[in-house]
């Protein structure tokens, strides 16, 4: 469902300023459904889900609890 993380220079400052993660996702797929796996996924605490279709593809922002900083699963990835 979570394809891959997308680290353009606005996604790497919203990691910074807003805690939150951006990731493409597969279309059919609610924000429920990707909340609930990406909390399974990565043991976190998922704040709100927006989400934005743009040339056919579907993007994720997902931002996390304040007890969870996004820069710790950015740097697991090796987003930053």
């Amino acid at each position: 469902m979570i394809l891959k993380p997308i680290t353009s220079e606005k996604a790497v400052k919203m990691i910074d300023l807003d805690n939150t993660l951006l990731f493409e996702v597969e279309r059919k797929y609610s924000k429920t459904k990707i909340k609930k796996e990406f909390e399974d996924i990565f043991k976190v605490k998922v704040e709100k889900v927006r989400t934005l279709v743009f040339q056919n593809r579907k993007h994720a922002y997902i931002k996390l609890k304040k007890e969870n900083p996004a820069i710790d699963i950015a740097t697991k990835l090796g987003m930053i």
